[in-house]
């Protein structure tokens, strides 16, 4: 048999908690509107999109598409935004390709995008990962994530009050070797263009070194870092850079595979950290993938798939859920979003009222 087509199912009797709605109300600070991570939301109605937020529970939507360039920005300012103030963020971004063409000039040629982006009614910047794999300046040289020559970028978006969400590098196994120990051997197998093997990438820790000197340089500039701080493999490292920068804050998507294969110290993280931990999907607004989710969150259930595909999406493990307190709860799924990201307390969209 090739492993390709070997399904294991599990002998264990555990009990399965479906949520339908999260105890209290959710703010999704990372995800997507656009194709291909959330589904084309853009070519739709609108009311059907917030019809299924409203189902999850969802009260606020942060999305992210605005990162991939100023036309998609503001197609999404005019189609969400616009249409429902109070419900939607869309970040902004920055546009690495003119880097090579506008050599010294373009860390300020950033900056002043960045102001007009915030004109237009973009309410954060959004940073991915081919900064510090892929940009280079108009020498041909890799950037490095704590370059100097970026400061007015980032000095801009804190003056303007802008939070920076930043997802570097990517999960420890994919800059290891493409082998029989690499445990993301299929998902690898599946998407090549992941792989960022070093060499001739740099190292993973060179990326989130680099990434931490360059919040604590900026600390008048609110940081999120991306995916449990683009580092959910290693709780100890995250919550290290959270005691020293009081700017920086992350959010939980995309993470759930890696957070409850350690629920024990996942659990302690996020009581420890609980005022610095943003909820996020990165799934699209599909109600199933939020009432997983909160399963993770909520429940103590055990050994269950983090993901909606048969097999465990990112390796053959399961989870268990954290069954974080109703305190902890509440400030993750809403109060700290609130807080970084500038939503309303209007009482038409929060209630202290548990769902």
């Amino acid at each position: 048999m090739l492993l390709q087509h070997f399904r294991p199912r599990s002998q264990l009797v555990t009990k399965t908690t479906r949520i339908e709605k999260p105890r209290f109300p959710v703010i999704d600070a990372h995800n997507h509107l656009g194709e291909p991570f959330g589904g084309g939301w853009d070519k739709k109605p609108l009311s059907a999109l917030l019809d299924q937020l409203d189902e999850a529970g969802v009260i606020g939507y942060v999305d992210l598409d605005g990162g991939w360039g100023e036309d998609i920005l503001q197609a999404h300012l005019d189609h969400f935004k616009a249409k429902a103030p109070e419900k939607f963020r869309v970040f902004g971004g920055v546009d690495w390709s003119r880097w090579p063409e506008l050599g010294d000039a373009f860390p300020e040629y950033a900056a002043r995008r960045l102001e007009a982006q915030k004109a237009w009614g973009a309410q954060g910047l959004k940073i991915w990962k081919p900064f510090g794999l892929h940009v280079r300046d108009q020498h041909g040289e890799l950037v490095r994530v704590n370059d100097a020559r970026l400061d007015p970028l980032w000095e801009t978006a804190g003056r303007l009050g802008l939070p920076v969400l930043v997802h570097v590098a990517d999960p420890v196994a994919f800059f290891d070797p493409i082998d029989e120990t690499n445990e993301r051997w299929e998902e690898l197998g599946q998407h090549p263009d992941w792989a960022f093997t070093s060499p001739p990438f740099p190292p993973f820790l060179q990326i989130l070194n680099d990434f931490k000197l360059l919040v604590t340089r900026h600390p008048s500039t609110t940081f999120i870092g991306a995916h449990v701080g683009c580092y959910a493999e290693n709780l100890a490292w995250v919550g290290e850079m959270l005691d020293s920068c009081p700017n920086y804050y992350i959010d939980i998507s995309a993470r759930l595979g890696e957070l409850g294969r350690q629920p024990y110290t996942a659990r302690r993280f996020f009581i420890r950290y609980q005022d610095r931990i943003l909820f996020g999907s990165d799934m699209g607004p599909d109600p199933e993938a939020y009432r997983l989710a909160y399963r993770f969150l909520e429940s103590d259930d055990e050994y269950f798939n983090y993901s909606l595909s048969e097999i465990p999406a990112q390796g053959r493990w399961h989870v268990c859920g954290l069954y974080l307190p109703d305190e902890v709860l509440e400030k993750v799924y809403r109060k700290n979003a609130e807080k970084v990201l500038g939503f309303s307390e209007s009482p038409s969209m929060f209630s202290d009222q548990k769902l």
